[in-house]
């Protein structure tokens, strides 16, 4: 018996040495014809003796998975460990080999054998809807381990001893995954399962496999995906992953309203968008959104996609759309044409533009306030000289990385120093070679040592922690003003940004000095 003291320090191993009881009726035997008087002793068991050694470590304790390290098996072993593994990949597959648990030196490896597996099960799941459903064996004491509602389930005081529970409103593979993370402390998440997954781990109070769920939603949110999360995580009651739809809903509201997960989304999601304050986009663009959201729920609904049914579906939520902030052109070739609005509703918008005195609307009439972009300025000064700041054709390039998500909506460039010019300028951001966004616009520059914005066609999401390669390619006037006394990490705001020199830059720009004066994004 090794015993260890709480700090691990001393240990002491305690060893017993014990006669068999056949060795003790042979001791009996011989002490009787050897003429013992006392017959009780001999009917008693010898005292036991036992030896203390005691063994000084500074080693910690160790779990049984350091004190015997899996070995590289025989060849032999290696192939009954993976056909075991493989097994667990099949539903209602048992072991046949009679010293399995022999393979595994720890009690979580040998668990993980029991995942999906017949062997000793006590009950089965019948899992997903009717037409689809997957029979999944599953043992009592390990699942109420892991989970207080199948402990409810099996050992409350209303439990139910039943052999097979159907459960039709989970899907297969997220019940598997649920399962896999309580038999083996593995979380195996999918793209295309995690938000069924998030609800099984959910429904059955698996905390730990929740958070997973929505950390591996938070880092997978893009534009294309963040409406249909916004809807799910309202539902799931995860306000962390709400606030971050938002945020990525906010700055690439353009690119989320004309993603295809957008018509997937509730009436009431619908609504908390179009009622939405910060949203970042041209109204036109929320119109469009709209009606494509109403030609698919007429579909939902099994209605004919006419104009009446577009309206009835949309219902108040039309009047959420801010119709009278549409510029002129818009509203004439786009909403006024679309047959959605009545011919009242056309005509007292038509009197909202023009007219001094503007009739009642019920649309919302004030403009969205958007998002105010934050700059990122990098130089401490500027200059001009004779001879710089010269571009033909030739790449200015900077390296930042950021510590918060933020989204890159355009840079801060400088312009002529011999009077005003017009610049054509090429925009682009990379990461790690790959191309995120590029823009070829113009800006007007002045003559003074202003910087000038040039966007892109949408903002650009920027995680934290990598480094990003900023770079223009300028024409125009050859001189400009460019940065002096560059910062290597400057904050702004809540953003820390750092700076680093680019292998891209063929014109000069660096950290200490050259063009991107700086980054305009939204935080």
């Amino acid at each position: 018996i090794l015993m260890v003291d709480e700090k691990g320090k001393n240990m002491k191993c305690l060893t017993f040495f014990l006669m068999l009881p056949e060795t003790v009726k042979n001791r009996s035997k011989k002490s009787s014809k050897k003429g013992n008087s006392s017959s009780s002793s001999s009917s008693k068991l010898p005292p036991v003796c036992y030896e203390i050694i005691t063994l000084k470590t500074k080693k910690k304790k160790k779990m049984a998975a350091d004190i015997f390290p899996r070995k590289k098996p025989a060849n032999t072993n290696t192939t009954a460990v993976q056909q075991y593994h493989q097994q667990n990949l099949n539903n209602n597959n048992t072991i046949p080999a009679p010293n399995w648990q022999g393979l595994y030196p720890t009690i979580r490896e040998r668990n993980a054998v029991m995942f999906n597996n017949d062997l000793m099960a006590d009950v089965h799941f019948v899992v997903g809807p009717p037409g689809g459903t997957q029979r999944l064996p599953g043992h009592k004491y390990v699942l109420a381990v892991g989970s207080s509602v199948f402990h409810a389930m099996f050992y409350g005081e209303l439990a139910e001893d039943k052999d097979e529970i159907r459960i039709p409103d989970v899907e297969p593979a997220a019940f598997l995954a649920m399962l896999k993370y309580i038999y083996c402390d593995e979380i195996d998440l999918a793209a295309d399962t995690v938000l069924a997954t998030l609800y099984a781990a959910k429904k059955y109070i698996v905390p730990h496999l929740a958070r997973a769920c929505v950390n591996f939603l938070e880092t997978s949110l893009s534009a294309k995906n963040a409406c249909v999360l916004l809807s799910q995580s309202c539902l799931f009651e995860e306000p962390d992953l709400t606030q971050r739809c938002w945020e990525v809903i906010d700055a690439q509201a353009e690119l989320a309203l004309k993603s295809e997960g957008f018509c997937d989304i509730d009436f009431q999601t619908l609504e908390s968008i179009l009622r939405r304050e910060t949203l970042n986009a041209k109204e036109i663009v929320v119109f469009e959104a709209a009606l494509n959201w109403a030609e698919v729920e007429c579909q939902r609904q099994e209605l004919t996609a006419t104009i009446e049914n577009k309206r009835k579906v949309l219902g108040k939520a039309l009047y959420l759309i801010r119709i009278p902030t549409m510029a002129l052109d818009d509203f004439a070739n786009g909403a006024a044409q679309s047959g959605i609005l009545t011919l009242n509703e056309t005509n007292d918008i038509f009197l909202w533009y023009t007219a001094a005195k503007k009739p009642e609307l019920q649309f919302v009439s004030k403009p969205r306030k958007g998002l105010v972009p934050q700059r990122c300025h990098r130089f401490q000064s500027c200059a001009y000289r004779s001879n710089q700041w010269r571009y033909r054709g030739r790449c200015d390039s900077i390296q930042f990385a950021v510590d918060k998500r933020v989204f890159i909506a355009g840079f801060g460039l400088y312009g002529s120093s011999c009077g005003s010019a017009e610049y054509s300028a090429k925009i682009e951001l990379k990461r790690q070679g790959v191309i995120l966004g590029q823009n070829l616009s113009k800006y007007f520059s002045d003559g003074s040592s202003n910087t000038f914005p040039v966007w892109f066609e949408y903002p650009v999401q920027i995680e934290p922690d990598t480094f990003y390669t900023a770079s223009v390619i300028l024409d125009g006037n050859e001189l400009s003003y460019f940065g002096q006394e560059g910062m290597t990490e400057v904050q702004c705001g809540k953003v820390t940004v750092q700076f680093q020199c680019s292998s891209d830059s063929t014109n000069g720009t660096g950290v200490q000095g050259g063009q991107i004066p700086e980054l305009i994004f939204y935080a």
